[in-house]
């Protein structure tokens, strides 16, 4: 799950998707990052920890990391909060960038529309609230998807 500065929507995913393959009996490994590094090594914004919280979902020990070119070696499938952090995730992978394995995370719940997640960073609450709920969706999609119910 990636985002720009992997304190806001990223970390609600990351939280989310955890939560879902946990209750779901999936052994999944899911880790968020950020394209830029300005967080790095900090807790997911309030906003985000207090709406994850209010779900049952405690986001508190994650802590921000860097998204690296690694990170196409490293993981099957690569979910990105908006087509901005595809272009970043391009730029940071160079010739580790591998297309076939990056999509956008709405994409599970509104195949093909290509939509981003809106960025609550410079908002009040109800936009966290607004980004849980796009992207527990797109989370509850994604297990359907690909495990079926």
């Amino acid at each position: 799950m990636v985002c720009l500065g992997n304190i806001c929507r990223s970390p609600l995913a990351e939280g989310i998707l955890r939560d879902k393959t946990t209750k779901a009996g999936l052994n999944w490994e899911v880790d968020s990052a950020g394209t830029n590094g300005y967080h790095v090594g900090e807790q997911p914004h309030y906003l985000s920890q207090k709406v994850a919280k209010m779900n049952g979902i405690d986001i508190s020990s994650q802590k921000c990391r860097h998204f690296v070119k690694e990170d196409f070696d490293r993981f099957d499938k690569i979910y990105a909060m908006a087509s901005d952090v595809i272009e970043e995730m391009k730029w940071i992978g160079k010739d580790k960038y591998n297309a076939s394995i990056v999509d956008l995370l709405l994409n599970e719940a509104y195949p093909g529309k290509n939509m981003d997640i809106p960025d609550p960073w410079y908002g009040t609450e109800p936009g966290y609230h607004k980004a849980y709920q796009l992207i527990d969706a797109a989370c509850e999609a994604l297990i359907k998807n690909h495990w079926g119910e």
